[in-house]
């Protein structure tokens, strides 16, 4: 039988919530209005498209699992207990749980809109650094309501270290967006990898994990900005999407 982490669990038992494909349908809708089924064709395509580059698939699969189950390590290394790890030790668990989390745990609901359509003009009228914070600010606050739902993940973390998270995440999102030429598989991929994260290292459960998490994306945030540039988060020059 498998065993997976009690936030999956959660999910698994809740009921089909209809709002969490408000961007998806906000996307294909608008871009039907102002492109027509062509706009949608083209859309349609980034989202299925694999030609998005190897080396990518590496902060893709491991960036933030990287980034949780460091901040989970040093937790416990500074005396926090290390909580069960049920994912690990049944690994078809957590391929069932990253299928569940792409199609309904998020990433296929919310990426058409939020990288496929909202990033690229958000991007036309600021920098990438600018559009990653103003785009962050909008994405946390669309998370709001599930604060006081029991058993997700913001039900367990400070409204402000959340906003901070997906603030930090989005910098991140734009920066594996921007160099894999507006893929919006890769989003949706990047993303059911970061939300697996917290299923197979129960981060949150320890007092200290959730501000180690939070330092560590502030860093890699601060670096990919330093690193690669505030205009286009892409050295050289900026792939064409």
């Amino acid at each position: 039988m498998l065993q997976v982490h009690p936030i999956l669990a959660g999910f698994l038992a809740s009921p089909f919530n209809p709002a969490a494909f408000g961007p998806l349908v906000s996307a294909f809708s608008l871009t039907y209005l102002n492109e027509g089924t062509g706009g949608v064709k083209k859309l349609l395509r980034r989202g299925a498209d694999l030609n998005f580059g190897k080396k990518w698939l590496v902060p893709i699969f491991f960036l933030f699992p990287a980034m949780t189950g460091g901040a989970l390590f040093l937790a416990v290394l500074s005396g926090d207990a290390l909580p069960e790890l049920p994912a690990l030790s049944n690994p078809l668990s957590i391929v069932v749980a990253f299928v569940y989390v792409f199609f309904l745990g998020g990433p296929f609901q919310e990426e058409w809109g939020w990288r496929g359509y909202a990033l690229d003009r958000m991007q036309a009228r600021w920098n990438a650094l600018a559009s990653s914070l103003a785009l962050g600010a909008a994405w946390g606050a669309w998370h709001l309501p599930l604060f006081f739902m029991p058993g997700t993940i913001q039900s367990q973390t400070p409204v402000w270290g959340f906003m901070i998270l997906v603030t930090c995440g989005t910098v991140l999102f734009t920066w594996l967006y921007n160099n894999t030429g507006g893929s919006i598989l890769a989003a949706m991929l990047f993303h059911a990898t970061n939300n697996l994260s917290f299923f197979v290292f129960p981060t949150l459960e320890t007092a200290l994990g959730g501000l180690y998490l939070l330092a560590l994306n502030v860093a890699f945030a601060a670096i990919v900005s330093l690193a690669w540039g505030p205009k286009n988060l892409v050295r050289g020059k900026a792939n064409e999407h």
